[in-house]
């Protein structure tokens, strides 16, 4: 894998019967990818439904880490210190809006959040 995957929740999702709804984590991660254009370019981003089981996810990190939004690192991919990340079938995978955004400030060299 040479690039960053990315996988954020299809805006305007239904639960059941209930909805439309927009993921609360997702939508801040869309926002940065909006400053920073080039990281659609640098990051392999996927769009995915609401109900599971989330294929794409699954076969990349197991059934059991289909949450969004997540990061699944490229190969060879470097940590930077301090960012907390998970580890499954043998690649790393980082979760939840803040820890997304700063590892993309920290690895493609974009603004940082303001404490």
């Amino acid at each position: 894998m040479t690039k960053d995957k990315l996988f954020l929740l299809k805006p305007d999702f239904m639960d059941g019967t209930e909805g439309p709804f927009y993921c609360p984590e997702s939508a801040p991660i869309e926002g940065l990818l909006s400053y920073y254009p080039k990281l659609r370019e640098e990051l392999e981003v996927s769009y995915l439904d609401f109900p599971r089981p989330r294929q794409a996810i699954s076969a990349e990190i197991g059934a059991e880490n289909q949450g969004m939004p997540v990061l699944v690192l490229k190969t060879g991919g470097n940590l930077p210190e301090g960012v907390l990340a998970g580890e499954a079938l043998g690649k790393k995978f980082i979760s939840g809006d803040k820890e997304i955004c700063r590892y993309l400030s920290e690895v493609y060299g974009i603004g940082r959040a303001h404490p």
